[in-house]
């Protein structure tokens, strides 16, 4: 069950956002319904499926902004294209009169040994998710500083989603681990060299998330939802899986503009239960008590 937001549902009055990869019921469109939530005047999704963006910003507007449609709109966008990416930007200066927030989400997965993984294959999810992250970064640089030098306008936002796959390595993920880690590698530079043009650049890590298609993607149809997510959830130091929530609140987070988030730039925050912490007990936990006590009373004896 989710939990309720500890924002203001007026937190994010100021913001025009675009937010990539939100077509389908990702975690992505969970970010740009957190966003509305919280207020935002204009949010406007993009994929490369126009069916499905349509019927994505249709659920937006009834579950969100029914009296106020204007704030949701979609646009296809293929991110490893630069030129759609700054026509993207356009639209949406032109239909809010200005951008301040950026969600990068748009990403490929799949699983694949590393000795059977096509060069093509590494080289699409390398452009998806790290070209597309930076083209659509640097599209929107002049329109995001732009907004920050307004008077009496907040910092603008980058927000790049991420993930755990690359802290330690992870079978079967040679390139969402590298595109990964790149990402992480360019929130931190872009941090370093765009603050001072009023741009905070941080990142997202989600965990294992419940009811994602990417999850039963890489799942390859041979467990069902149920059955995958306890499995999954075993492994997990907080004993559950994360919720499409949890991200898009962490998300809603970093673009606020009040003390604490205000001052939070070049980092990559995870939201993974501890997951990518967990690894097995070599002993399990009655013997260590017991080992101890042991110890305890001969020292006591000493």
């Amino acid at each position: 069950m989710s939990l309720p937001s500890p924002f203001l549902a007026t937190a994010l009055s100021h913001e025009v956002c675009i937010v990539t990869g939100a077509s389908g019921e990702g975690i992505c469109l969970t970010i740009a319904r957190c966003l509305l939530e919280h207020g935002a005047v204009g949010v406007v999704i993009c994929g490369r499926r126009e069916q499905v963006l349509r019927q994505s910003a249709a659920s937006l507007v009834a579950e969100c902004c029914p009296a106020q449609p204007e704030r949701v709109a979609y646009r296809v966008c293929d991110v490893r294209s630069p030129d759609a990416c700054h026509r993207l930007v356009e639209f949406t200066v032109g239909k809010y009169g200005r951008l301040t927030t950026v969600v990068n989400g748009a990403a490929g997965n799949f699983l694949s040994t590393a000795r059977n993984l096509s060069p093509n294959g590494f080289k699409t999810v390398m452009e998806i998710d790290v070209c597309g992250t930076f083209n659509m970064c640097h599209a929107a640089f002049k329109a995001l500083s732009s907004a920050a030098s307004a008077p009496g306008s907040p910092m603008s936002k980058i927000v790049n989603i991420s993930a755990t796959l690359q802290y330690g390595a992870t079978h079967y993920q040679v390139h969402a681990s590298a595109a990964k880690a790149a990402i992480d590698s360019m929130t931190r530079t872009l941090a370093l060299e765009w603050g001072a043009h009023g741009i905070r650049v941080n990142g997202v890590a989600p965990g294992p998330i419940a009811g994602t298609p990417g999850l039963t993607k890489l799942a390859g149809g041979a467990l069902d939802a149920g059955a995958l997510e306890e499995m999954v959830a075993e492994v997990i130091p907080l004993g559950r899986m994360g919720e499409k929530r949890d991200i898009g609140t962490v998300v809603v987070f970093l673009c606020c503009n009040g003390s604490g988030s205000a001052y939070v730039s070049g980092e990559t925050i995870v939201c993974d239960g501890g997951a990518w912490l967990w690894k097995p007990a070599i002993v399990e936990a009655d013997m260590v008590d017991a080992i101890s006590r042991t110890l305890e009373k001969k020292k006591s004896k000493l």
